[in-house]
């Protein structure tokens, strides 16, 4: 007999017919007659409750001291309506075959862990309720991104891990080498002779695929790209990551206005998704890691998004009666504490910030006539802050050039990139969002490092 999956017979009717199901044993009680315990396959968040009659001789007292919590196991029986509360199905057991046997020290026992230790046993996580169900939900916006843009007619491509070039134009890059630290070649001033290196130059690691899937957009129009990035910055907070995925579409004769749209659409049609598809992972979270998770999430889908400029935001700030960790000033980019207030003090809901200061955005940025600022947009949502950031992007072969050297830029390096203002040049945007970042806001986990399967930060290099 086939196994099915516990989501399956979870969701049928207990109508006494012989099914089998797999998993490991979450939780176990044994009493005089009968022996309960619960099974977990990773297809749901609920458990089977497996049902064995001690009198029928079906378990041996051998087997009964090895069915412990981790163990993993088939069981064949009858699928009845349950007599407990809490459960529409049970299974009661004609056969219990032990897999794998679990050690009694493993360390995933019915009690609550603290996520600091779950994070020492990555490997072991996923077999608890809130790792299961932010894997579940984390899979759903995956497939979420990709309904998105498929059925808009994006084409996906698959951007370089590896690369010459900085798209962000300020370091904070992992390099990449096959050379041999222990002996460097070096050249007669003492520098490192990359051309003794695998690719005959300095390469990394990816910070973003943009600069790659802006070279699609202009031939191919509207593109996106899911992948890996990097970012050997030392920030150990529970906000940043050092590897983690980005999603970053690009749109050929689309401006800034037509950006803000896709941006808005792309942040409701996930957090639809997830409501409509994961409604007993969202109940969990909404109960356990952040009260009023899912009607926060509805508010968003139900929201129009305000539209204000930096300078604005600068104004409405400067009058607010809070005391500041960092007090905003024009120039300046904005801290979490700024976003939060215009979300969730002065808006009460999502709000779209465009057109700031040149000196702290991206060189490939847009210009404005003013000379001052650059059209780009951040999208910031209550109790995050910011959730995406994106820009039109600049078009002007001259204004693109000045602007590169006036961040010491070595445009030589960006010849290619250069060459797509050269030959048949057109307006362009596209955004960023950093796939973490939206899968810690829809469960409500207050650590990033607990929402991607492996963190990867500073000193972390486990697994």
């Amino acid at each position: 007999m086939n196994p099915s999956t516990i989501f399956s017979l979870l969701s049928s009717n207990g109508d006494s017919r012989d099914v089998s199901a797999q998993g490991w044993i979450r939780t176990k009680r044994d009493s005089k007659n009968i022996i309960f315990f619960e099974i977990n396959d990773g297809s749901c968040f609920s458990s089977m409750q497996v049902v064995v009659d001690k009198e029928s001789g079906l378990v041996s007292e051998e087997l009964n001291h090895k069915l412990l919590t981790g163990a993993s196991v088939t069981v064949q029986g009858r699928l009845v309506a349950s007599q407990g509360k809490g459960q529409g199905v049970e299974l009661i057991a004609d056969e219990v075959k032990l897999i794998g046997e679990s050690q009694a020290d493993y360390p995933l026992q019915k009690k609550r862990h603290s996520f600091e230790f779950l994070r020492e046993i990555a490997h072991l996580r996923p077999r608890t309720n809130t790792f299961g169900a932010v894997t579940r939900v984390r899979n759903a916006l995956s497939t979420a991104v990709h309904a998105f843009f498929q059925e808009r007619g994006f084409l996906w491509i698959h951007t370089p891990i590896i690369t010459g070039s900085d798209a962000e134009g300020a370091g904070n890059m992992f390099q990449v080498t096959s050379l041999n630290m222990d002996d460097v070649p070096r050249l007669k001033d003492g520098k490192i002779d990359y051309q003794q290196d695998f690719f005959g130059r300095k390469s990394h690691l990816t910070v973003s695929g943009q600069l790659q899937v802006e070279n699609f957009a202009c031939s191919m129009s509207n593109v996106y790209t899911f992948g890996p990035t990097f970012r050997a910055e030392n920030s150990n907070t529970t906000r940043h990551l050092s590897e983690f995925w980005m999603i970053e579409p690009e749109m050929a004769f689309c401006d800034l206005d037509g950006n803000m749209q896709m941006a808005e659409d792309f942040i409701k049609y996930l957090l639809s998704y997830v409501l409509n598809n994961c409604s007993e992972d969202m109940d969990f979270f909404n109960k356990w890691v952040q009260k009023g998770t899912i009607e926060n999430l509805q508010k968003v889908v139900d929201s129009s998004f305000t539209h204000m400029s930096y300078t604005e935001a600068l104004k409405i700030l400067d009058k607010a009666d809070t005391k500041w960790e960092y007090k905003p000033s024009w120039g300046i980019d904005l801290q979490a504490e700024h976003e939060k207030y215009l979300t969730e003090e002065v808006i009460g809901g999502p709000v779209t910030l465009t057109d700031y200061p040149k000196d702290i955005k991206a060189f490939y940025m847009k210009q404005n006539d003013d000379g001052k600022t650059v059209r780009a947009m951040d999208v910031l949502v209550p109790r995050l802050g910011e959730i995406i950031g994106g820009s039109q992007r600049e078009d002007n072969l001259e204004k693109l050039q000045k602007r590169m050297y006036e961040m010491n830029m070595d445009s030589s390096e960006y010849d290619w990139y250069l060459d797509l203002r050269r030959y048949g040049s057109v307006p362009h945007s596209g955004f960023g969002l950093g796939f973490e970042r939206i899968v810690q806001y829809v469960t409500g986990m207050q650590n990033i490092r607990d929402v991607i399967p492996f963190p990867r930060a500073p000193k972390t290099i486990s697994f």
